[in-house]
């Protein structure tokens, strides 16, 4: 059964960087799988989780607060990336784009929701349902 989040490309993009975080984690030294490797595992799990969470919530406001949860993850995860790369753990940069990929999204999707909680009010100076000769 799909759930609404899985339209979501955001939702899909993370899917797709959590992917690659594993597939690039395998290569790394034994001695960091209880270490960076399971930082950048979590991390990297914890993007798509908080916006799958954040959609099964009552409110927008709910929604919001995961979306920051995930976007503050995406940036663990990529501080956790380029300190690999600085460890010499191989380079990363088709992950580090798709990192760049889901925070543009994130932003976007964050931005949108954040306008549906802004009330609408009517511009000043406007006629709002009435005639100008009334």
């Amino acid at each position: 059964m799909a759930r609404p989040h899985h339209d979501l490309k955001v939702w899909q993009e993370a899917m797709v960087l959590a992917t690659e975080i594993y597939a690039a984690t395998a290569s790394f030294p034994n001695d960091e799988r209880f270490g960076l490797v399971s930082q950048l595992r979590r991390a990297a799990v914890s993007v798509p989780s908080n916006i799958a969470e954040g959609c099964a919530r009552a409110s927008d406001r709910e929604l919001l607060h995961f979306l920051h949860v995930a976007r503050g993850s995406l940036a663990e995860l990529d501080t956790q990336l380029r300190l690999s790369e600085r460890l010499g753990f191989g380079t990363q940069a088709e992950t580090l784009r798709q990192c760049e990929t889901v925070f543009a999204l994130l932003a976007g999707f964050i931005r949108s929701r954040r306008m549906s909680l802004t009330p609408h009010r009517p511009q000043r100076g406007r006629l709002t349902g009435r005639n100008a000769a009334d």
